[in-house]
């Protein structure tokens, strides 16, 4: 049985809050954008990956691919996240 070790730390530089701050509203950016368009992002794409970064859409067979798509387009936003759409629409019933 392997042992895991969880390590809290608390983070008061502030320049790495400001960071962390400009890096979430960048990704609060992005995620609207997909909520915003994802009737028709779900019902084109369905089987793929997405990243969303700089209010735009990259979409590749794999999140690396996604991911470099994105970021060879904005390096500058490190606020971008992946996502994948199942190829089967399905109900997800989620619970503790």
């Amino acid at each position: 049985m392997q042992n895991h070790q969880i390590v809290m730390e608390e983070i008061i530089d502030p320049q790495e809050i400001a960071a962390s701050k400009a890096r979430r509203k960048k990704f609060e950016h992005n995620f609207a954008w997909l909520q915003a368009h994802a009737a028709e992002v779900y019902t084109q794409h369905r089987g793929k990956c997405l990243c969303i970064a700089g209010g735009e859409l990259y979409v590749a067979d794999t999140p690396q691919a996604a991911r470099l798509l994105a970021i060879a387009t904005h390096p500058e936003d490190d606020g971008w996240f992946i996502h994948y759409i199942p190829k089967e629409k399905a109900a997800w019933v989620y619970a503790h």
